[in-house]
């Protein structure tokens, strides 16, 4: 019997727990930041940073044969995703870690209800049980009635329903396009989408500041790029349980680094959301199917 060489499971599931680590520093350091820079500047500059990362792509998107059709799906996705950015921002400065981790996990339910809306995906009673299920660990974590619902959760909630509807917009990209160029339309789009949004609040900068978002946008980055050779070296039946970990360290981080308390209840609703989105990917690898992304997919 041939040995498979590009199945190395245990491989995928180091990649993909890299992939969580760098994700957490990216919220660590905007957390660091806090509210002291207005959200949509952090995130243009985030963005801006980071087109520096693109210089050896810039080769592949010139000679990219973009269609007139698709040049206006990157801008309405990149413009869109602008938006889910900076609300995402604006969330991590206000409300704990753990909270924005957990409520993350929404935006692939999101992507599957979408995708039977637009896509003429099937929903099964099966799947349609998993979406209420990570519904009802949202309530988990919001309580209301029980608790104060800040602006901070309010703007997490659309956040993730923005990145579902961008992931989506991807997915239709993409099968026309290489993941390079549109990694890389998104980066620029969402670079000018952010600007008019940044300039109202601007601020100048530090140094300091500069040399934070730089690095958020290094480990941004990076996590992306591992997170494609996790999916490279193993199916996401193996990766997805690794993503359960990054709810411990965004708790382990918000307690032990910015003194925020554990909140059980918040910790009970991110796993009964991520169960059910674990559920769903793998019923679709079951299938031979990949409309669901992993968590971390739709982060910055």
């Amino acid at each position: 019997m041939t040995l498979d060489r590009s199945y190395h499971p245990v491989r995928g599931a180091l990649w993909m727990l890299v992939t969580g680590l760098l994700f957490v520093g990216v919220t660590a350091l905007v957390k660091y930041l806090g509210p002291d820079v207005p959200a949509a500047q952090a995130a243009f500059l985030r963005y801006a940073l980071g087109l520096v990362f693109l210089i050896p792509m810039v080769p592949t998107l010139i000679r990219a044969p973009i269609t007139r059709r698709d040049h206006a799906l990157f801008a309405v996705r990149g413009l869109g995703h602008s938006l889910a950015v900076a609300l995402w921002f604006f969330a991590m400065a206000r409300i704990p870690i753990a909270d924005v981790t957990a409520m993350n996990y929404l935006a692939p339910i999101y992507v599957t209800i979408g995708a039977a809306l637009f896509l003429g995906e099937k929903l099964a009673l099966r799947r349609i049980l998993a979406i209420v299920g990570a519904l009802i660990g949202a309530l988990i974590i919001l309580r209301p009635g029980f608790r104060e619902v800040g602006a901070g959760h309010l703007a997490m909630l659309a956040a993730a329903v923005v990145f579902g509807a961008s992931y989506l917009l991807a997915k239709l990209l993409t099968d026309r396009n290489s993941a390079t160029v549109v990694v890389a339309q998104l980066s620029v789009w969402v670079t000018v989408g952010l600007l008019p949004m940044a300039i109202p609040v601007w601020e100048t900068p530090s140094w300091h500041t500069i040399a934070v978002l730089f690095a958020v946008a290094g480990l941004a980055t990076a996590g992306h790029f591992t997170m494609t050779l996790a999916f490279a070296s193993a199916p996401v039946t193996v990766t997805q349980p690794v993503t359960f970990l990054q709810l411990l360290w965004a708790v382990s981080l918000g307690a032990l680094v910015f003194n925020e308390p554990v909140d059980p209840w918040v910790v009970a609703g991110g796993l009964v959301i991520l169960g059910s989105v674990s559920y769903i990917t793998w019923r679709e690898a079951m299938l031979k199917r990949r409309i669901t992304p992993d968590a971390p997919a739709v982060k910055l």
